[in-house]
């Protein structure tokens, strides 16, 4: 992926509304605390280290640093991930697990394969490493950034087999907990320091903001505030 497609992904992040994103996690959320490590510090509790490079090689380039808004690494969505899959959410405590399954049935139907999120990243991440080894030699962490762009590319199109978990169900399990990891409050994780919603301008869990809703194209000036009470 060249330079537009970084600029295309930043105007669909920009789209996407955060109360909605943050709705999105449901129940599934749950707090382990409300610090953080710094990123280059923080020790995943479910992936392996292997997995850990592949998650946040790819997370990276799915909302990279370069433009105007934080990246993915700076906003702490490794960590989002890695701990939602200790929690009910990742063992598919939400999601009907029960067979028969059938996974060419339309998308209408719901959910169709028998893994919970954290096996579909087990599983996925060790295709996608083993398809990129097969093909250059290396592992999806150890790409150059254009490769690892063009290989998440050909995963959201089913370009890629993987054995198991397809590689389009992969790669959308992977950008829809990024979108949730930078947009979520920072309680879960991710939007750390809560750069995402300074970026855009967000007011987070301040208690009475209503009379700012119609004041279309005026800045919010007072600035987000978490669940916690932290104040950005």
């Amino acid at each position: 992926m060249t330079q537009p497609f970084l600029l295309d992904r930043r105007r669909f992040l920009l789209g996407a509304a955060p109360g909605v994103t943050v709705a999105a996690l449901g129940v599934s959320a749950c707090s382990k605390g409300n610090g953080h490590a710094d990123p280059s510090t923080y020790t995943p509790s479910y992936f392996s280290s292997a997995e850990w490079a592949f998650i946040t090689a790819a997370v990276s380039r799915l909302i990279p640093a370069e433009g105007s808004g934080p990246g993915a690494v700076q906003a702490g969505v490794p960590e989002f991930i890695d701990r939602q899959m200790e929690l009910p959410y990742g063992h598919g405590a939400y999601f009907y697990m029960q067979g028969p399954f059938r996974p060419d049935s339309p998308a209408t139907l719901g959910y169709q394969l028998r893994y919970s999120p954290r096996e579909i990243y087990r599983l996925g991440i060790a295709a996608a490493n083993f398809a990129t080894q097969q093909t250059q030699g290396k592992a999806f962490a150890q790409l150059a950034p254009v490769e690892q762009d063009s290989f998440l590319e050909r995963m959201e199109k089913g370009e890629v087999l993987f054995p198991s978990v397809p590689a389009p169900v992969f790669f959308g399990q992977l950008l829809g907990n990024s979108k949730e990891g930078y947009f979520a409050d920072p309680l879960y994780g991710g939007n750390r320091g809560m750069v995402a919603w300074q970026w855009i301008g967000f007011p987070g869990a301040r208690a009475d903001f209503t009379d700012w809703l119609d004041q279309a194209g005026r800045a919010y000036p007072y600035g987000p505030v978490s669940i916690s009470g932290a104040r950005a």
